[in-house]
């Protein structure tokens, strides 16, 4: 078990250097601990709840919002 764990901190730094936000991350456990499924149909509703269109729409507003709060600026050429 802590084989396992050091090897997703791991990979996980590695993304991180790489500009990725990691500090988030659902597994299929989330789904299968919930709902009567198996993993490859967990994996599918993880696919189909996070990358729709409307989950998209909100994790942009939230980025919006959290930079007002920061009082980061829109960079002029990505104003509407």
């Amino acid at each position: 078990m802590e084989n396992k764990q050091a090897e997703i901190e791991q990979a996980k730094a590695i993304l991180k250097q790489h500009g990725y936000f990691v500090d988030n991350l659902w597994t299929v456990d989330d789904v299968t601990y919930r709902y009567d499924c198996n993993v490859e149909e967990a994996q599918e509703v993880l696919d189909n709840a996070l990358t729709n269109e409307a989950t998209m729409e909100q994790i942009f507003l939230s980025i919006d919002l959290a930079c007002d709060w920061f009082d980061i600026k829109l960079k002029e050429d990505n104003e509407n």
